[in-house]
């Protein structure tokens, strides 16, 4: 056990990147591992050793191979996507894997200015000795040119138009000019850039056609099948509740199905059995979101419920998830809980539970 509240991906998996690093193949210049081992990495499998390597990524194969093949070459990577659709998750990962580095990050905000993502300067220096190196402030992305590593640019689209720009001469030229120094860094080869961005945040601030020329874009999907849905938050929330030191009850899986099934037919504007047309909420109801409520429920069920996991501890969290418009989405929660849910008998208890918290 550590006392780190979060590892990263390369040092969690370390023992399975380790095993994958004896496989035998060529590889890019400066990656840790051969693009097939990566790929086995983030969809699972087994290392030349045989061992067992868990998957990070439940989906399309031919997504996570040209995501991969995409940076063996000189051109960057978008993962664009709704939200919850794994986007960091996939970055973070293929990060490790490819430089056993995920750790050199920028998180676009409205307010990551030109310093944040070039270099910045250490003042008290720059006053007292003028421009020099030890006086330059290296970004992530400074350090990954440098060093022939990948960095990861998150939520690209939220950062101003203007900033984003800034990338252009990086990724056209591969260097980027210090005009004060009258010197450039120059890309070592190795060096490339995963970006993260999704269509529907209200933050967005559309790319150039100058920038977005310079990616090859990966689109991440949500999971076609509840069965696949119910995986993947199965496994993140096993994950996340060991990290949190919570016990899973045995009856986590069940009450995920429920779960999804709401937040999928919310989703969809329609009932899993197709007969009910339904009104659809302004959340997402992500992937991510419902592995959030599970997380949540978890944590209420082991500190107030004797580590009993039912449609009490659950529905907090749910209504959290689903309502953002407290006026709009609680209407739209009230209405498909009478039509959807009242006559499920596998659902009554959601049924009270979410009536009560309404």
């Amino acid at each position: 056990m550590t006392d780190v509240l979060r590892l990263p991906a390369e040092r969690k998996y370390a023992d399975e990147l380790n095993a994958l690093a004896k496989d035998t193949g060529d590889r890019p210049p400066n990656w840790v591992l051969t693009p097939q081992a990566v790929c086995t990495y983030l969809m699972g499998g087994r290392a030349s050793d045989r061992t067992e390597i868990t998957p990070k990524y439940v989906g399309d194969r031919r997504l996570i191979e040209a995501a991969i093949a995409t940076l063996a070459t000189d051109r960057a990577l978008l993962l664009l996507g709704v939200p919850g659709t794994a986007k960091s998750w996939v970055s973070e990962h293929l990060a490790a894997a490819i430089t056993g580095d995920s750790t050199m990050v920028i998180q676009c905000t409205a307010g990551t200015d030109e310093n944040q993502v070039r270099y910045g300067w250490n003042y008290a220096q720059l006053l007292a000795h003028g421009p020099s190196d030890e006086a330059l402030v290296k970004t992530p992305l400074f350090r990954a040119m440098a060093e022939g590593k990948i960095v990861r640019l998150e939520e690209l689209t939220r950062m101003g138009s203007d900033v984003q720009d800034t990338l252009i001469t990086v990724l056209s030229e591969k260097m980027m000019p210090i005009p004060e120094l009258n010197t450039a860094v120059d890309a070592v080869r190795g060096f490339n850039i995963i970006a993260t961005a999704n269509n529907r945040d209200k933050g967005v601030n559309e790319l150039s056609s100058a920038l977005k020329r310079r990616f090859n874009v990966v689109v991440l999907p949500l999971p076609d099948s509840l069965e696949e849905e119910v995986s993947i938050v199965s496994r993140r929330v096993a994950e996340q509740a060991d990290d949190l030191l919570l016990p899973v009850p045995r009856n986590v899986d069940d009450e995920i199905r429920r779960v999804l099934t709401i937040f999928r037919e919310l989703r969809s504007g329609l009932t899993a059995d197709g007969k009910v047309t339904l009104k659809t909420p302004s959340s997402t109801l992500s992937t991510a979101e419902a592995i959030s409520t599970m997380i949540g429920g978890l944590s209420q069920a082991v500190w107030f419920n004797k580590n009993k996991l039912d449609a009490e501890q659950l529905a907090p969290s749910m209504i959290g998830a689903i309502v953002k418009d407290p006026v709009q989405d609680s209407a739209i929660l009230s209405e498909y809980v009478e039509t959807a849910l009242r006559e499920r008998r596998n659902y009554s208890a959601y049924y009270s539970a979410l009536t009560r918290v309404l």
